[in-house]
């Protein structure tokens, strides 16, 4: 009983934030709707079903995203979209962009360690090199900074800000939301941006990417569309492999609590 609950209610949250709901089927797409309504109204589900829910939905998004085969770790997709709920619960983040980009820096630089990742329609719009500061690393980034002049990257969470032109051509601000981690992204000019150095015939050339002065800098060849993507209030995650990093946007609890109620809710408007 407990696992029809959890799986109409998981299901059912599927078939809302999928264009085309149950694809062609729209008549028995309602119905199971209204019949999960009943049972998610009639008696609270627990925590655990909850959770249990919420991590169905982690990996079935994961899954039908292919983000397995583009090289995405499954656990640094689980931080990511854990804060991303977080921040949308707290409107921190856009309700009306639902992309969410992950920077892999345990990953080398000669590697496509960003991913731009579409989260309604569960599909992965960029993958793609990123560099990383002249300080935090060669090839591997292996040391971050918060502090100003460090010429280091910052890892953790970032919602994106507003554009603007500078030496780099089309650019864009970055918040840092990790007090101890990025907190100095603003004082610091850490922003997004394009970079010649940033290649696969510069990877070719040289076996890494150059190196930035602590900005994720992009191909300039898709910097301005992928600015363009991700601006105004999208969350950006920068991992790393520091064991000791955390952060009040990993919080789980919050993140299932954020998504039965948004579920609920979807469900309510669907009768």
């Amino acid at each position: 009983m407990i696992k029809a609950v959890i799986t109409s209610f998981t299901l059912s949250l599927l078939l809302m934030s999928t264009p085309g709901g149950a694809h062609s089927d729209a008549s028995k797409s309602s119905d199971y709707n209204k019949s999960t309504v009943s049972v998610v109204n009639s008696a609270a589900l627990s925590y655990a079903e909850k959770k249990l829910a919420f991590e169905q939905h982690v990996e079935e998004v994961y899954e039908q995203a292919g983000l397995e085969k583009t090289g995405l770790d499954f656990t640094v997709f689980e931080r990511a979209y854990t804060g991303y709920r977080n921040f949308r619960q707290q409107n921190l983040a856009s309700a009306d962009k639902h992309v969410m980009t992950v920077v892999d820096f345990s990953k080398p630089s000669n590697s496509k360690r960003m991913w731009i990742i579409d989260l309604k329609s569960r599909k992965v719009l960029y993958n793609t090199l990123v560099a990383h500061g002249r300080n935090t690393g060669n090839v591997k980034a292996e040391k971050f900074s918060n502090e100003p002049n460090s010429n280091m990257s910052s890892i953790g969470f970032y919602v994106t800000d507003k554009t603007y032109h500078g030496k780099h051509g089309l650019s864009l601000r970055l918040s840092g939301m990790d007090e101890a981690y990025n907190s100095n992204a603003m004082e610091r000019a850490i922003v997004l941006h394009g970079a010649d150095y940033v290649s696969e015939d510069f990877v070719k050339q040289y076996g890494r990417l150059g190196r930035s002065l602590g900005c994720p800098a992009v191909s300039r060849a898709i910097s301005s569309d992928v600015i363009e993507l991700i601006k105004d209030n999208t969350v950006l995650y920068i991992h790393s492999g520091d064991k000791k990093y955390t952060s009040t946007y990993l919080d789980t609890d919050a993140a299932v609590e954020a998504y039965a109620l948004e579920a609920t809710e979807l469900l309510d408007k669907s009768v």
